[in-house]
């Protein structure tokens, strides 16, 4: 969509969410396997969740847990 996230800026929002250790669940809504060509649509969102939940696609150093109370 002009003028949202493009995938790499969702995909380390979702890191930096990941990095903070506060997530323990996730709701997702409105995925209409009719209306996904080719499951893009399936496969972005189950890539944004593992982000979420912590897979990384860069080497990055964990935030240490004093890091996360300072940030907090």
């Amino acid at each position: 969509m002009p003028g949202g996230l493009t995938y790499r800026e969702a995909q380390l929002c979702m890191e930096m969410i990941a990095d903070t250790g506060q997530v323990a669940s996730l709701d997702i809504m409105e995925l209409n396997p009719a209306l996904d060509v080719r499951n893009k649509t399936a496969v972005l969102a189950v890539d944004l969740v593992g982000s979420l939940f912590g897979k990384s696609t860069l080497v990055r150093k964990p935030m240490s847990y004093a890091d996360r109370l300072v940030s907090a």
